[in-house]
């Protein structure tokens, strides 16, 4: 089994219910895709280090999440990153995958 720590910055101008959907909706495709989710850690609203600039918006804070995940091959973090990549909700994203 691989395991892997996935970073994303949901943005902040999202009301608290629809954040924990785009939180949500993105576990489920990494369960939907094979990966077993061992944590989720929420730390909730906090400034960037920098502005990020997104379309026609310039986000200065954003909601964390932090996902630990085991999973037999790299399906699913593809679709995690794929849908990322693609997503407005959200800001940034980093997965690593960790060493035994």
């Amino acid at each position: 089994m691989r395991n892997y720590e996935i970073m994303f910055i949901v943005k902040s101008t999202l009301s608290e219910e629809d954040i924990k959907k785009v939180a949500s909706s993105f576990q489920k495709t990494l369960e939907t895709n094979g990966a077993k989710v061992t944590n989720v850690d929420a730390w909730g609203q906090r400034p960037l280090a920098y502005e990020i600039k997104r379309g026609n918006e310039v986000h200065k804070s954003g909601n964390y999440y932090v996902i630990n995940l085991e999973s037999k091959d790299d399906k699913a973090v593809k679709e995690f990153d794929r849908l990322a990549l693609i997503s407005s909700d959200i800001i940034r994203h980093l997965i690593i995958k960790k060493e035994d």
